[in-house]
């Protein structure tokens, strides 16, 4: 199959800003290893910050899809996806070309608010809460935004401390806390 020249570049450059950092990695050793010259690569990407938008909201879309039918797989009951959720969760911190949040690493390292990096950051965890929300909604939760907000704190504690120490059994904890708040926010 014949790869779009624009799609390898992208695909090579998220490859490259997971697993080694987005500002560590130039755009020369991104036109390298995609095979292709810095002109090309500019005639898509006008910069490296347009580059960099777009393999979040590529990452953005691609975990989404992952992530939802994941969930979908799973469980059937919303209260039961909630709980999936931080299997899922688990089993994505288990793998070992896990290098932490794509989302939180460029925040990190785009750490001014408004910035476009961040903003693009910011907006892919508000998705991620609202998610959660309408899962707790659906599962008869009092106050479905809360106990999102409470879920995702999990969640994002987990994957940092994933990140930072692995096998650090963060995530299990954190489950086993959203099984507590989810018990009280959902009356059955």
């Amino acid at each position: 199959m014949v790869r779009n020249l624009k799609d390898q570049i992208l695909e090579t450059a998220s490859e490259l800003f997971y697993s080694q950092g987005i500002k560590a990695t130039g755009v020369e050793t991104i036109v390298k290893a995609a095979g292709t010259t810095k002109m090309t690569l500019y005639k898509y990407y006008p910069s490296k910050d347009d580059l960099i938008i777009a393999f979040l909201r590529k990452r953005d879309a691609d975990f989404t899809n992952w992530f939802v039918a994941q969930v979908n797989s799973k469980a059937d009951q919303p209260i039961d996806k909630l709980s999936a959720i931080f299997e899922i969760i688990g089993e994505w911190l288990a793998i070992p070309q896990f290098r932490g949040c794509a989302f939180i690493n460029a925040s990190a390292e785009f750490p001014i608010e408004n910035n476009p990096v961040q903003k693009v950051s910011a907006e892919f965890y508000e998705k991620f809460r609202n998610y959660i929300a309408e899962l707790a909604r659906m599962a008869g939760a009092t106050n479905p935004e809360n106990l999102a907000q409470q879920l995702a704190l999990l969640i994002e504690g987990a994957i940092v401390s994933e990140q930072m120490k692995r096998g650090s059994g963060a995530i299990v904890s954190a489950r086993q806390a959203a099984v507590i708040l989810i018990n009280l926010a959902v009356s059955r």
